[in-house]
C-alpha cells in the first residue's frame, strides 16, 4: 500500500478515515480480538515498530537517558526524540496506555504467582506437602478465605 500524506488530504477524508480506525479499535472487547485485529490491520514489521515506540514512552516515562535507551533498544536518537515530543505535546494517550499495561502486567504477575505453589521448603510449601501435620494452621487459613468471600 502506498504512502498517504496527511497534509494533502481534505480535512472531512481524513477526520472519516480516522474516526473509522479509532472506532474500530473502540469496539474491540479482550486481547485476542486486538490482537486478530492488529495481526489483519498491520504487517509484522508495522506492528514491532509501533510496539518499540510503546517501549521508548515506557523507558523515557521511567527517566532513563537517550544513551541508555539508544543502546538497549537499538533506536536512533531522532526516534526517541520523536515519542518525546509526542509525550510532551500529545494528549497524555502514552501515558494512560503505558500507567494501565502496568496495572495489568502487575496484576498478571501476582496471579502467576498465586498459582497455589508456594516457593520449595517454605512454610507454605511444608504445610502443602503435610497437610495433617499442619491441619491446625491449615483450618485457621481455610476459615479467613471463608470469611473473605462471605463478606464480599
Amino acid at each position: 500500500m502506498s504512502k498517504v500524506n496527511p497534509r494533502k488530504l481534505e480535512p472531512k477524508s481524513k477526520k472519516n478515515y480516522l474516526d473509522l480506525l479509532w472506532t474500530s479499535i473502540s469496539r474491540l472487547k479482550t486481547r485476542n480480538e486486538v490482537e486478530q485485529f492488529f495481526k489483519d490491520l498491520l504487517s509484522e514489521s508495522e506492528a514491532i515498530m509501533l510496539a518499540r515506540r510503546i517501549e521508548i514512552a515506557k523507558c523515557l516515562l521511567k527517566g532513563e537517558s537517550y544513551n541508555s535507551i539508544a543502546d538497549k533498544l537499538e533506536v536512533g536518537k531522532d526516534t526517541i526524540g520523536r515519542v518525546q515530543g509526542w509525550i510532551i505535546s500529545g494528549s497524555g494517550g502514552y501515558e494512560k496506555a503505558i500507567g494501565s499495561f502496568e496495572k495489568q502486567f502487575k496484576k498478571q504477575l501476582k496471579a502467576s504467582r498465586c498459582d497455589n505453589k508456594p516457593e520449595p521448603y517454605s512454610f507454605g510449601w511444608l504445610k502443602k506437602k503435610y497437610p495433617l501435620h499442619f491441619f491446625l494452621f491449615n483450618l485457621i487459613d481455610n476459615d479467613k478465605g471463608f470469611k473473605k468471600r462471605k463478606n464480599k
